[in-house]
């Protein structure tokens, strides 16, 4: 109980801070999403990267202003119990229970193939490095979240150094002819790949789980999302322009667009140069991820709403611990299941995917309520729950899933007072 009782350790700064956030949001879309959104709606994609960008600047706005006055490791889960009780707090948890136990296995797997096609593993191989991906990833959450900053800002600086060789490489092949026409397929497009980049901008909700370790809460997660908010803002921009003004997207599939692109470039390394990035990309958002939820647990298992014994901390790395070993058996579960199923899990991201746009949804609702008294914070809300309404509309059957965890969850709430624990 005394362990409990110490908290969470207040060690990160801004910099680890922003390391965390841009690992957590520059995932694996990176690789192939510029040269999707560009078969969909041409050169005019690039409209669909600045709009999304600016979309991305109100959820941060409101992240930061509900983060920075309320930290609290609950993250959305908190403010939504906040802002409409008890119940909608234990729903939250709930839904989040579907996201990274699920997701993170696959993200895993997603980013050992990149290094299998480059070395001609086998399915077994490829499923031993996704598992030591999770493991080293466990391990330094486990340690602590000032060691799992740095090592998330070596991650990040490598990703960003790999993708800005390759654009800075790529310049001398950007031709104008490729711009033109600038909207081969109308203007509709644009939005419809706007919906496809929504899952390029996933990711910043996870700072809020770790708010409650930031030294300065109040001036460092605003500082840090808003870093990461430019830096992630024109590592795509630059991406996508050089993919579309070398026609590199105009290729065979999405995914060997940014491979292609390297080709011409760096020669016999880009293949190297690829599988590597697409390794670090996927653990960085893994290693946000697990810290994100590991804390999430913690804070909902201390209210009541999951076993209290996961509200315990390790008595040395003031780490929710025993999230962290559970977690390590059900990522073991998962990968067992994928190897058994060839690695098919294209259903699994769809239902993830569907999970954290209704986490969004209930995040700015919550915030609508939750900042009346900052008119920008507000606003911007307004605009981010509009847009997670509507792309919620394009999740098909995938959107059943967080309805029926939402639906255990209220449940539980309803038959099981929630305990209050200081």
């Amino acid at each position: 109980m005394n362990q409990n009782s110490v908290g969470l350790k207040k060690s990160l700064t801004w910099v680890q801070g922003t390391a965390l956030t841009i690992g957590a949001v520059l995932g694996s879309g990176v690789l192939v999403l510029p040269a999707l959104a560009a078969n969909i709606a041409g050169p005019a994609s690039i409209i669909s990267w600045l709009l999304m960008g600016l979309l991305a600047v109100s959820i941060v706005i409101v992240l930061a202003n509900l983060a920075g006055r309320w930290p609290n490791s609950g993250g959305i889960a908190f403010y939504a119990e906040r802002a409409f009780g008890p119940t909608a707090g234990t729903v939250t948890g709930w839904l989040f229970l579907g996201t990274v136990p699920i997701g993170a296995p696959v993200g895993a797997l997603i980013g050992a193939n990149y290094v299998a096609l480059f070395l001609s593993l086998t399915q077994a191989e490829t499923t031993l490095l996704a598992a030591t991906m999770l493991a080293v990833a466990l391990f330094f959450n486990y340690r602590g979240i000032s060691l799992s900053g740095k090592v998330q800002l070596a991650v990040v600086s490598t990703i960003a150094v790999i993708l800005l060789i390759a654009i800075i490489s790529s310049f001398s092949q950007v031709k104008t002819q490729f711009f033109i026409p600038f909207a081969p397929n109308g203007w509709i497009p644009v939005g419809v790949a706007m919906t496809v980049l929504f899952w390029a901008f996933v990711g910043w909700e996870m700072i809020a789980h770790l708010a409650e370790e930031f030294k300065n809460p109040a001036r460092d997660i605003g500082l840090s999302l808003g870093i990461s908010l430019l830096v992630v803002n024109l590592l795509y921009l630059l991406l996508a322009l050089v993919i579309i003004g070398t026609g590199a997207y105009r290729g065979p599939g999405q995914s060997a667009a940014l491979a292609a692109l390297t080709s011409h470039s760096l020669g016999p390394w880009a293949g190297a140069i690829i599988a590597v990035l697409g390794f670090l990309v996927c653990y960085g958002t893994i290693h946000t991820y697990i810290a994100g939820f590991s804390r999430l647990i913690y804070a909902q298992a201390k209210q009541g709403n999951f076993p209290f014994y996961f509200a315990a901390l390790h008595p040395r790395y003031q780490t929710p611990h025993k999230v962290l070993q559970i977690l390590f058996f059900i990522f073991g579960l998962v990968l067992i299941i994928g190897y058994r199923f060839n690695h098919d899990l294209t259903a699994l991201i769809q239902f993830t995917s569907a999970i954290f746009i209704a986490v969004y949804i209930i995040g700015m609702a919550s915030a609508v309520k939750l900042l009346r008294e900052v008119p920008l914070a507000r606003i911007s809300a307004v605009i981010s729950f509009c847009l997670c309404i509507v792309i919620y509309c394009f999740t098909g059957w995938a959107s059943l899933y967080p309805l029926v965890l939402s639906l255990i969850g209220w449940r539980i709430a309803r038959t099981r007072p929630i305990k209050k624990k200081s």
